[in-house]
């Protein structure tokens, strides 16, 4: 019963969202989250004190994701409004009017960049605008982008999941570098299939067919790299990989290496250079400003995370309110109780770089008054229903996660263990793509799960670092099904009421990416 109670508010979100026709997230995500309040209160007989402790948690965490989406559109509506867009748009067209080759330039490589810097779902705010502004459908290019963004996330954000998803487990730094080669190793062999898979949501099998040298050519000059440095580092693969991926991609697009020839859409004339740099001064300073932010060799991430607080409030029994020298907000002892929850104003990339970005590009595209105001307007009209849809997921989130040992994720999880037994090793991947289905990060389930892996890995006689690497290959396969990512890019690419289509058509390739995890997991046990 506990396993049934546990599961049964998932299956049902799902079939909400997946049916003919489909409830919208917003809805479908609230019910769902006060389904799984009641579930908490009289099965599991949770504190009701504690349960309103992580509402209140869920609404402080909502403003991650809820600002990054702001910040996104914000950039997306700059570009539009001041004419980039289109510069860019004829930009890509004259380095190859190919669509595959724009679709591997900017969803792969670019996005493989972007993931390596940033993390927390910016590839796809990034990169989908800039496909639907080269006139690629806005719901394909959704999928595209969820898919094509999976393979670099194990090492997203310098590395974050891999280093700081298992810092709790007390490993040694060999078992780093060693997790660190087989989850690369692992993602590069599913870099040959789940690119192409990605690509059908947008064209036809017969073109990939035609393009194919260079779709391969491109994502081998990704995941070279990649795997390469995996070999001495867990912080820069994806971000190295990706920056080497999208160089040499543009250079063999250029040069219309293995690609299918096309008219030209536009007049052909060579857009001025100093066009292109001021339209792409957005972006390039967006890029900029992650790298310089995430590096932490650099020394700003430690600034952007000083966590020592500057100002402590006291609000009676509702906890206690802090904000760090880096303006990182702080609710600590909700309620009296041990719920927390934070808000990295300087960190999470909404007011640095997005805003930053946008303020700084105001002058430098002479956008005038009405103009500002109209970015401004249409950015705020479409952000209450994804509010509404992550707030519920957030919720959600959070009473599956309460209750320790006996939390509805945790009983999931050894339920899948129990079941599958000595092959759980075909297996320990979904359950990390399960962690970021629930959380929407790779780094979260990671931390949710590592300990799980850890211990039927000790426990079995398996190979731990192994088992790890699959653990953390799964949190990354499991972005493309990811609500908080799904609701995401729906948001800032305008699409609405589509989540539930959305997953139903991603998750065929998160499953060809597990069985690619586990036959590489037989063949590495053996």
């Amino acid at each position: 019963m506990p396993l049934f109670f546990s599961i049964a508010p998932i299956v049902l979100l799902i079939w909400m969202m997946t049916k003919r026709k489909g409830i919208p997230s917003h809805i479908a995500l609230s019910l769902t989250a006060i389904i799984v309040y009641f579930i908490q209160l009289f099965w599991f007989e949770a504190q009701p004190i504690l349960l309103h402790a992580n509402i209140i948690t869920a609404l402080v965490s909502v403003f991650t994701p809820i600002t990054i989406i702001l910040g996104a559109i914000l950039l997306n509506k700059l570009m539009q409004i001041s004419g980039a867009e289109d510069v860019v748009r004829n930009w890509l067209e004259n380095i190859t009017p190919n669509p595959v080759a724009q679709l591997m330039i900017i969803g792969w490589a670019f996005s493989f960049m972007i993931e390596g810097a940033s993390g927390f779902g910016t590839p796809a705010a990034i990169a989908a605008p800039i496909l639907v502004g080269l006139g690629f459908n806005p719901l394909r290019v959704a999928l595209l982008a969820l898919v094509m963004n999976s393979v670099p996330v194990s090492f997203g954000a310098v590395g974050t999941p891999t280093w700081f998803g298992f810092a709790n487990l007390g490993l040694t730094d060999d078992n780093f570098f060693e997790i660190s080669k087989l989850t690369a190793l692992i993602h590069f062999v599913a870099g040959f299939v789940i690119p192409l898979l990605a690509l059908r949501f947008i064209v036809s099998w017969q073109e990939i067919r035609q393009n194919i040298l260079f779709i391969f050519l491109s994502i081998l000059s990704c995941t070279v790299p990649y795997l390469l440095l995996a070999q001495v580092n867990y912080e820069f693969p994806a971000l190295v990989g990706g920056a080497i991926g999208l160089a040499l991609s543009v250079l063999l697009a250029r040069m219309g290496i293995g690609i299918k020839r096309y008219e030209r859409k536009s007049s052909g004339q060579a857009v001025p250079f100093n066009k292109v740099v001021k339209a792409m001064m957005p972006t390039l300073l967006l890029i900029m400003i992650l790298i310089i932010t995430r590096i932490h060799q650099l020394g700003i991430k430690t600034l952007l995370n000083n966590a020592e607080a500057n100002w402590q409030f006291n609000l009676g029994w509702l906890g206690d309110l802090s904000v760090s020298k880096s303006l990182i907000i702080s609710w600590q002892h909700v309620l009296g109780t041990s719920a927390s929850a934070s808000y990295k104003t300087l960190y999470v990339p909404a007011i640095i770089p997005f805003l930053l970005v946008v303020l700084v590009c105001i002058p430098l595209f002479r956008l005038n008054r009405h103009q500002v105001r109209q970015m401004f307007c249409e950015t705020g009209s479409r952000i209450f229903k994804p509010f509404i849809a992550l707030f519920g997921a957030l919720v959600m989130v959070n009473m599956m996660m309460l209750g320790n040992e006996n939390a509805p994720v945790i009983i999931i999880g050894k339920a899948l263990a129990t079941m599958t037994g000595e092959s759980w090793l075909l297996f320990s991947s979904f359950l990390g793509a399960l962690g970021s289905f629930f959380s929407g990060s790779n780094t979260v389930s990671n931390l949710t799960f590592g300990g799980i892996q850890h211990s039927i890995a000790l426990s079995n006689g398996m190979n731990v670092n192994l088992m790890l690497a699959l653990q953390s290959v799964g949190g990354a396969m499991g972005n493309m099904v990811c609500l908080n990512n799904i609701i995401a890019v729906c948001s800032i690419l305008g699409i609405a009421n589509a989540e539930g289509q959305i997953m139903k058509k991603t998750i065929l390739p998160m499953l060809v990416y597990g069985a690619i995890a586990a036959v590489m997991a037989m063949i590495l046990a053996s």
